[in-house]
C-alpha cells in the first residue's frame, strides 16, 4: 500500500512504502536462490515483490544495483552476528560456540538470501567485490582471532582452513533439502562445524 497526505486542496502527494525495498530484496532472493540472479528480470521481481515493474526503480537504479544491495545485507548480517557474539562471550570458547551458532541460525532463517550471496558474490562489479571479499576476510579473522588459543597445535593458514570448512559445512545445508526439522537441522549442522573447528561446543547462558 502507498500512504499519501490529503493537502487542503484535496491532491494527495503520495509517500514511498518504507517496506517496499524489503519486498524487493527478499523477492529478488527468492527467485535467485534457485534459477541463478542472470536469468531473472524486474518485471518478474516486482511481481513477486507485488508492485508493478516500474516501481523498482523509485529504490533501485538497476537489477546489478538490488544485486549488491542484497550482498551487502547478508554480509551486513554475519557481521553484525560475529559483533555481537565477541561483545557477548566470556571466553574463546563461549564466542566460538556463538560464532557458529549465528552463522547457523543466518543459513537457516535467511536460506534463499545466504543462497545468493554464495553464488553471485563473483559477479559483483570489480569496486563491489574487492569491498565484499575484504569484509568476509575480517569476518573469517574473527574466528581464526577466537579460534586460534583453542588450537595451539595449528598453524595459522591450518587455522583458516578449519574455519572455511565449518562455515562450508554449515552453507552447505542451502543446497538441498535435508527434510529435518529446523531445530534437529540446527544442532547437527552445529556438531559437523565443531567437528570441522576440532574444538567441543560450549553451553552459553542467555543473559
Amino acid at each position: 500500500m502507498v500512504a499519501g497526505t490529503q493537502h487542503t486542496d484535496g491532491t494527495v502527494r503520495r509517500r514511498r512504502d518504507p517496506d517496499r525495498a524489503e519486498r524487493i530484496l527478499a523477492a529478488a532472493a527468492r527467485l535467485a536462490a534457485g534459477r541463478g540472479f542472470h536469468t531473472v528480470g524486474m518485471t518478474e521481481i516486482g511481481a513477486e515483490a507485488g508492485i508493478v515493474g516500474s516501481g523498482i526503480y523509485r529504490h533501485f537504479a538497476s537489477k546489478e544495483a538490488i544485486l549488491v544491495a542484497l550482498l551487502d545485507r547478508g554480509m551486513a548480517r554475519l557481521e553484525a552476528g560475529a559483533a555481537a557474539a565477541l561483545d557477548r562471550a566470556d571466553s574463546d570458547a563461549e564466542a566460538l560456540s556463538l560464532l557458529v551458532r549465528d552463522h547457523i541460525a543466518v543459513a537457516l532463517t535467511h536460506r534463499s538470501e545466504l543462497a545468493v550471496y554464495h553464488r553471485e558474490s563473483h559477479t559483483l562489479p570489480a569496486d563491489e567485490r574487492r569491498s565484499l571479499r575484504r569484509r568476509q576476510r575480517h569476518y573469517v579473522e574473527d574466528w581464526v582471532h577466537v579460534l586460534a588459543p583453542l588450537r595451539p597445535d595449528l598453524a595459522d593458514a591450518e587455522l583458516r582452513l578449519a574455519v572455511h570448512a565449518a562455515t562450508g559445512a554449515i552453507q552447505s545445508t542451502l543446497f538441498f533439502r535435508s527434510g529435518l526439522e529446523p531445530e534437529r537441522m540446527s544442532d547437527r549442522l552445529a556438531e559437523m562445524a565443531h567437528g570441522c573447528l576440532g574444538v567441543p561446543p560450549v553451553e552459553v547462558n542467555s543473559r
